[in-house]
This record gives structure tokens, C-alpha cells and sequence, in this order.
């Protein structure tokens, strides 16, 4: 139940042979061994991409790839944070003064997002300190959340070491919030699918309130995820947070052309909700406002009757103040349809009509061509895994049709 807190097991170490590792590391770095262990699993978006920040409900799912950490508590007030792969190196800094540089999106910092979120929620100083040994085996930058599954799993083994208890929503509204910490404007559904994926189901995402509906994905089907190998730091470059600002603006110029206040919108769902329309209106109503060219700051100001010093420092996060263009036509497009997108894919699994399997393929394929073309979050090698994989399921189409005719 997500009003409950994330469940606690008691396992023999020595029967997992990953737990029994990481004991032995910990015992060599820090000369003990750790009191219990926290896990936190990544994700895979099957649908949704880029809307969760617009405020829009995604529907992802929780993969076995995790991250891992051994803890013990110290009566210090010192983090000592180390990491089983040797790329990362060793940590440690005082838990009653936590900083975290944003424009160094080193693997400490994620940890410190999480544990200065769980610090600051409770108003705590004079923490006790800890030793933590992290061992994931997420591909870093891959797309599957293992930042923001580190972030999770930090802020449950800072809860645990306080002996304080939160619901599993809350925990997953708290790391949301203080991952924001990093420098990226993200949205909720990474932290919410690692605290609240449930075994053999998808879940639909909702947000404000944050929610979890389950969603029964056909039984006939396979979901493959497939890692194109090309690596994006999303908190290491402007490129995330530029699209998050260009969705921002778009939903300012609709709210200001439909005479809404404006100046107090940040996402394009308020602009859908405020009006009361459907999202297929609404993508009527941005080809109607909005040019396919794209915006200057200088037009974006004009438009909403403001200076440029307002746009950069009320409005644009620190990182994307510099832009000297924005496609505002283009993100809000994807947006509103990929948001219906996900609407219909619950609804054919609800359904369950004879050719679902084909039905589902064919709004992730949408999907895929409105983060490209739209978008822009594709890559060249991203689109020939997905070209290949579309061959790859043609031809089994056609051999199983020829096998049914024989």
C-alpha cells in the first residue's frame, strides 16, 4: 500500500551472494560491518516520456537492476560514502553542514540530495553520522534512473538511521523534491516508480496528488529493454532543463493568449485544467497560438509583456539563461499527445481487445517519433535500435503468419 513505508526484511547474508560481497568490501573499507542494507530499484518509462514535469500521469515500471547500500551508523557526525565501483571515488563531509555543488553532478552528490531531503523535511541539525558502502548495477546514464534510484535509496537509509517513518508517497514527494538539489527541474516518476512499483504490474502515475494505479500489461507480450550505449548526464549538461524551461513558456503564451494569469502558471497540464478542455483541444490550441519557428527571448518577452532580466531570473532555471532559442510549438505538441498517449495505452489494457499487443505497439511507436521529431530526445543510434527492432518484429509477424497457413 503506498500510505504504508517501504517494507523491512530480515535475510540470512550469507545466502545472497551480492550481500555477502558487499559485507566483505564494507568490512575492508571501513573495518566493520554494516548494520542493514537498502535497496532502491531503477525504472523503464514504457510510455510518458518528458510529461511527468508538465504534470501529466506517466506509466513506467520498476526493473530488477537496483541500487544497493550497506549501512552502518557512527556516533561521529561524519558521512564516510564509498562505492563499489572503482570509477567513483571515496567521500565524506560533515552531516550537519551538507553542500551540494550543482554544477558538478558528481555520484556523492545524489546521495546528499537524498539525505538533505529527509534532513530538511524533519527541520533536523546535529545528525549522527554514518558509513555507507553503494553498489548499483543500473548503467549509469542510460536512461534508467540510477541517479535518481541513488537519490531514493539514500533518503530511505537517512530515515531508517533516524528511526522516523514516512509513507512510501512521501518519500517518494520528498526525493523528488530535494533531487531538484542536483541542478535538474525534474518531475516525480522516477522516485515514485522505486518506492511504489509493485511486483508483475506497471503502475500509472498521477500526479498532485501523487497516486499509483495498477496497470496489467497483456500476458502474451514482451517488453525489451535494449541500452543504445550512447550515455546522457542529464544533471551534466543544460539540454534537460532546456526543455523543461521551453514547456514552461509554452504554457505561459497559451495562459497569457487564453486571458489566464499567466505569470502564475509553470506547466502545460494547468493550462489544459484552467481552460477545462480535452487534450485533443488542446493540441488545437497550440497550432493556434503558437508558431512552428523558433521563439527568440526577445519574442518570448514581447509576448508576455515583460524585459529580458525578468525572463532570466523569474522565470529561465540558472543553466538555461543563455539559450538563444526556444521550440516552444514543438515541446508542447509532444506533450499534449503524449499525454493522450498514455491515457489510451491504460485504457486498451483495460480493455483487452483481440489485437492489443498491436495496438500498444503502435502508440509506443507514436511515442518514439514525437520524442524525435517533436522533442528531440532521440539520438541517431537511439532510432536504428528502434528501426532494428521494428524489422526484428516484422519478421516475426510474417513468419507466424506463414507458420498459421501451412
Amino acid at each position: 500500500m503506498a500510505t504504508e513505508g517501504p517494507p523491512v526484511h530480515q535475510v540470512q547474508v550469507a545466502e545472497h551472494p551480492r550481500l555477502l560481497k558487499l559485507k566483505e568490501i564494507f568490512n575492508s573499507k571501513f573495518g566493520s560491518i554494516p548494520k542493514f542494507y537498502v535497496r532502491a530499484p531503477g525504472r523503464v518509462n514504457i510510455i510518458g516520456e518528458h510529461i511527468d514535469y508538465c504534470g501529466y500521469s506517466v506509466l513506467p515500471m520498476a526493473v530488477e537492476q537496483d541500487m544497493l547500500i550497506a549501512v552502518e551508523p557512527v556516533k561521529t557526525h561524519t558521512l564516510q560514502l564509498a562505492n563499489t565501483n572503482p570509477l567513483y571515488p571515496d567521500f565524506n563531509t560533515s552531516a550537519d553542514n551538507i553542500q551540494i555543488d550543482k554544477t558538478k553532478p558528481l555520484w556523492h552528490n545524489y546521495f546528499l540530495c537524498g539525505f538533505k531531503g529527509i534532513q530538511e523535511h524533519f527541520g533536523l541539525s546535529n545528525l549522527i553520522g554514518m558509513n555507507c558502502l553503494v553498489d548499483g548495477n543500473i548503467p549509469p546514464s542510460s536512461g534508467l534512473s540510477s541517479s535518481s534510484a541513488l537519490v531514493c535509496c539514500a533518503g530511505l537509509v537517512t530515515l531508517t538511521v533516524l528511526g522516523m517513518n514516512l509513507s512510501k508517497v512521501e518519500l517518494a514527494e520528498i526525493c523528488a523534491k530535494s533531487e531538484r538539489y542536483i541542478g535538474t527541474e525534474g518531475g516525480g516518476m522516477d522516485q515514485s516508480i522505486s518506492f511504489l512499483a509493485e511486483e508483475g504490474t506497471a503502475k500509472l502515475i498521477e500526479f498532485s496528488p501523487l497516486r499509483a494505479t495498477d496497470v496489467k500489461l497483456p500476458s502474451g507480450a514482451v517488453f525489451v529493454i535494449a541500452n543504445s550505449c550512447v550515455e546522457m548526464n542529464k544533471a551534466a549538461t543544460s539540454h534537460f532543463n532546456i526543455r523543461v524551461m521551453e514547456c514552461r513558456l509554452a504554457a505561459k503564451l497559451l495562459a497569457k493568449h487564453r486571458s489566464l494569469q499567466w505569470d502564475k502558471v509553470l506547466r502545460l497540464e494547468e493550462v489544459q485544467a484552467k481552460l477545462g478542455v480535452s487534450l485533443e483541444e488542446m493540441l488545437l490550441i497550440t497550432e493556434d497560438t503558437l508558431h512552428p519557428e523558433p521563439y527568440s527571448p526577445e519574442e518570448v518577452c514581447q509576448c508576455l509583456g515583460i524585459s529580458l532580466q525578468e525572463l532570466k531570473t523569474q522565470i529561465l532555471s540558472p543553466n538555461t539563461q543563455d539559450v538563444l532559442t526556444f521550440k516552444l510549438y514543438q515541446r508542447a505538441k509532444h506533450v499534449y499527445s503524449e499525454a493522450a498517449r498514455v491515457l489510451q495505452f491504460k485504457k486498451i489494457c483495460e480493455e483487452a481487445p483481440d489485437d492489443m499487443v498491436q495496438l500498444l505497439g503502435e502508440l509506443m511507436n507514436q511515442s518514439h517519433v514525437s520524442c524525435r521529431d517533436m522533442y528531440e530526445c532521440s539520438c541517431p543510434e537511439l532510432d536504428q535500435l528502434v528501426d532494428i527492432c521494428r524489422f526484428k518484429a516484422l519478421m516475426l509477424a510474417a513468419l507466424t503468419v506463414e507458420a498459421c497457413s501451412v
